[in-house]
């Protein structure tokens, strides 16, 4: 998936699989997301990432949500981005999520992407609960699309746990 499309090709086929399901409901609240797992999972120079998003409930076109966000790994890189996801139901409990944004990414110790400026694309699969809290599974693509000379990319896979931003206020 590091070649020049390959993570628009992923958005792309996440927005089909997300067309033919019903959007998500209309009085989801904002989410803060903290996630932790692999990145550059799949190759054999993995390291350690922790990442955080703040997910906004606000919506336009129906189902298209702000989110911006930062992720940092045990080698010093750091990816603080902004853009947009979709939520789609399946049922009443599961959620899929496809995302796409760009932002500033800096190499720190880790992996060489080719520049500063990249994109992310990529979607969690989720389970809502009740309170409208998620625990999710998340992978996705950071890629300069070839903006650069060099473009080598790098996966993520990670745990995500999304709380209402409301329940951190006794709201």
């Amino acid at each position: 998936m590091s070649g020049r499309f390959g993570g628009l090709g992923a958005a792309f086929l996440a927005l089909a699989l997300v067309a033919a399901a019903p959007a998500a409901r209309a009085d989801d609240p904002d989410l803060l997301a903290i996630g932790g797992g692999a990145y550059n999972v799949l190759r054999a120079a993995k390291e350690a990432e922790l990442r955080a998003e703040y997910r906004f409930s606000y919506r336009f076109l129906d189902i298209i949500r702000p989110v911006v966000g930062a992720l940092g790994t045990n080698k010093g890189s750091f990816f603080g981005y902004g853009g947009f996801r979709l939520d789609a139901e399946i049922g009443r409990h599961f959620v899929i999520t496809p995302e796409a944004t760009m932002g500033y990414w800096s190499r720190g110790d880790g992996k060489d992407l080719g520049g500063a400026f990249e994109f992310k694309t990529g979607g969690e699969f989720a389970w809502r609960f009740d309170d409208y809290s998620r625990i999710g599974l998340l992978f996705d693509h950071i890629s300069n699309a070839g903006i650069y000379k060099k473009n080598p990319g790098v996966e993520s896979a990670m745990v995500v746990y999304s709380i209402p931003i409301g329940a951190l206020f006794g709201r």
